[in-house]
């Protein structure tokens, strides 16, 4: 047995009617069949509309002279007689107006498919589905529960009772409850009726004709790029159904589910197409499926749901991409992305933007856009590689607003690794320089004139001699390649690009102020004396967190911070030095004699000095900072990086923790002061990432 449902667009005409038929009398070579039909396109609302009105005879006589015209074109002679009387009788009850006014619509359309299949030589058979379905009492036009026993008992019997019919057909949407009075499954329902049919009989197929070519990724008036889903689960179907897919109503999946029967859903005016199929053989395979959506027309928002198969994906993939999709498409949703089991993930916008919101979201995970491929190789397999590979594979490595898609070909620690890309990167390749080697910056020259780009977020590499630093610019520019590092200070801040742009015009950069250690910072700002640990313990602690150097002097001795100036300064087209650079360190020489234990058994002895200091700052109303700056006077620019007493005027009174704070004048304007997170690997991939794209 085969089950047929066609939907109103199915039927809307003669014309469409003749498909029907062709369909059925093919199924029908094959197998017998139950054909179930809605009512023809835009009846079942007209019903509606005649049962509210105060005077329907025009509406009435509309309605019934749409259903004779097909009847005119599909029956000749006495036939045609025959048809038109019967639905003249049917115009007769509606006229009486009925309380489910709306059950009408599937008797007239499958009276007609009836007796046309008859006219052609079937062996056809008329069932009553209000005499066969039953549901809940008192569920009037609203739907109702299904008691399945006695609907399948009452359907087996129809079908057992004419054993030489070939063809059954009966209308979808309709029954009757068990106190008598007609009802209905539900707008769409139809769908259902067809589903417990195929239940009833064990049919070996059922299939959901419509004008779609099944279901699809995407509602296509909304989305024009949307395509059809080939398999689908149960579960997947219904998910998108209850969630907005109108292709499917959502309750028909379960009786077919439930015995097992697939569903292929079938594009009537594209036979030859295989739509979708609805089964679990898909079920258990990660894979995304569609986008839809379902509007609260009181609140005038929409939910829109990103469904999705197999085991539960994170939150920090799909939800990531979700949102990144309606950040670059310019859409701000109302609250989070949240998610259901896992596999149905939501995100509520306005009404008026819902459109725009789903079709970004399907664009992210169902297009295929033409994204320029960057390979690249990660040096550098620590905290701030993997945080780069794991922002990458969270989009799929694809970042649509830039149109480009990364591509990690390679994160090695390895000592020859830079070596190794020069002899396999193609030409646009990107090496990244996330490590905190001393001299890896040796193969940036050869690396750019292969024509291998560089991103760096190691300041060792471009702490160097100034020569070598030209050098590496040069050949970046020679080669028509980038040479990027605006992690090196400041981990994500805009710092580089703020100097570089104020050196270039005006009066160039006149004085930078900078502080930029973030272990010197951790340590500053951590210590209050008495009041919490001692300087010893907070600095082990900073050692521990890895925030040092292995010998913390080297931070205490201002190596880290030296090395952040002369980036800063070679951007605001100052060649400095080492040697330029004045440097006090934060403790006297003695702290730097002897052994790294040496070192922290000098700092508990001298513990009551550094409290006695605190106290002192605290009555003048003072605090110390780790200064870098730069200053412009009349014989140049001088260089400096000490121990400043700041007051509660200074942008660098309030630092806490691991922030920076910048400082940079040029010409007569205010200051700049950019001021933010100086430390975090997930901040400096960023970086990272936001300077390959550029």
């Amino acid at each position: 047995m085969i089950v047929l449902k066609f939907g109103g667009s199915s039927v809307a005409s003669a014309t469409a009617m003749s498909r029907v038929l062709d369909i059925v009398e093919q199924a029908a070579a094959k197998d017998r069949v139950i054909l179930i039909s809605s009512a023809i396109s835009g009846c079942t609302d007209a019903l509606l509309q005649i049962g509210k009105s105060e005077d329907p005879e025009n509406l009435i006589n509309s309605l019934r002279d749409r259903h004779l015209a097909i009847i005119s074109r599909l029956f000749t002679g006495a036939e045609r007689a025959e048809a038109v009387a019967d639905c003249r009788n049917t115009f007769s009850d509606i006229r009486c107006i009925p309380p489910v006014i709306e059950a009408f619509g599937e008797l007239l359309s499958t009276r007609i498919l009836a007796r046309k299949l008859a006219c052609e030589g079937f062996e056809t058979e008329w069932l009553d589905s209000r005499e066969l379905v039953r549901t809940a009492p008192g569920s009037g036009s609203n739907g109702g529960e299904v008691d399945i026993d006695y609907t399948y008992k009452s359907i087996r019997e129809a079908v057992a009772a004419h054993p030489q019919t070939r063809v059954f057909v009966a209308p979808g949407f309709i029954a009757r409850d068990s106190s008598g009075a007609v009802t209905t499954l539900g707008r769409g329902g139809s769908d259902y009726s067809a589903s417990l049919f195929a239940a009833a009989v064990s049919a070996a197929d059922l299939q959901i004709w419509t004008d779609v070519p099944g279901i699809m990724t995407a509602n296509p008036k909304v989305v024009p790029a949307a395509g059809t889903i080939r398999e689908i689960s149960y579960q997947a179907a219904f998910d998108m159904a209850r969630y907005g897919a109108k292709v499917l109503y959502a309750p028909a999946v379960a009786p077919a589910r439930d015995a097992g029967i697939a569903i292929g859903i079938r594009n009537t005016f594209d036979p030859q197409n295989p739509g979708t199929v609805i089964s679990d053989r898909c079920a258990g395979v990660r894979e995304w499926k569609g986008v839809s959506s379902l509007d609260d027309p009181l609140e005038g928002t929409t939910r829109i749901c990103l469904t999705g198969e197999g085991p539960a994906t994170g939150k920090s993939v799909a939800a990531r991409r979700i949102a990144s999709a309606l950040r670059d498409a310019g859409i701000k949703p109302l609250g989070d992305v949240n998610s259901e089991g896992g596999v149905n993930w939501f995100i509520t916008v306005r009404t008026n933007v819902a459109a725009n919101a789903v079709a970004a979201i399907h664009r992210e995970f169902f297009e295929e856009r033409t994204l320029s491929l960057i390979d690249v190789y990660v040096a550098g397999n620590g905290a701030v590689g993997q945080a780069l590979k794991s922002i990458v594979e969270s989009v799929g490595g694809k970042f649509p607003s830039a149109g480009k898609r990364l591509r990690i070909m390679e994160i090695s620690s390895d000592h020859g690794f830079a070596e190794r890309v020069l002899s396999v990167a193609r030409r646009r390749s990107v090496f990244v320089d996330c490590t905190d080697s001393e001299d890896i910056w040796r193969w940036f020259v050869p690396l750019l004139r292969a024509g291998v780009n560089i991103v760096c977020s190691n300041r060792r590499s471009l702490a160097i001699p100034y020569v070598e630093y030209a050098a590496i610019k040069a050949a970046a520019a020679e080669n028509g390649c980038f040479f990027r590092y605006d992690t090196t200070v400041g981990n994500a801040l805009p710092i580089l690009q703020s100097i570089s742009d104020g050196a270039n015009c005006g009066d160039g950069v006149s004085l930078i102020e900078a502080v930029v250690s973030c272990t010197l910072n951790y340590i500053i700002t951590g210590y209050d004396g008495v009041h919490r640990e001692s300087f010893a313990t907070l600095l082990r602690r900073a050692q521990a967190e890895g925030l040092t150097e292995h010998d913390p002097r080297t931070d205490l001795g201002g190596r880290d911070a030296l090395r952040k100036l002369l980036i800063l300064s070679r951007e605001a087209g100052v060649p400095l030095e080492e040697k330029d650079v004045e440097v006090v360190p934060m403790l006297g020489p003695e702290y730097f004699e002897g052994g790294v234990e040496d070192f922290y058994r000098l700092l508990d002895e001298n513990e009551p000095l550094f409290v006695k200091r605190e106290e002192e700052l605290d009555a003048l109303g003072k605090r110390q900072r780790f200064v870098a700056s730069l200053r412009r006077d009349g014989s140049g620019y001088k260089a400096s990086i000490r121990m400043q007493l700041v007051g509660i005027d200074s942008p660098f009174y309030f630092l806490s923790g691991t922030e920076n704070v910048t400082v940079i004048h040029s010409g007569d304007a205010y200051p700049l002061v950019i001021k933010g997170s100086g430390e975090g690997a997930r901040l400096a991939a960023s970086g990272i990432i936001r300077n390959i794209l550029q």
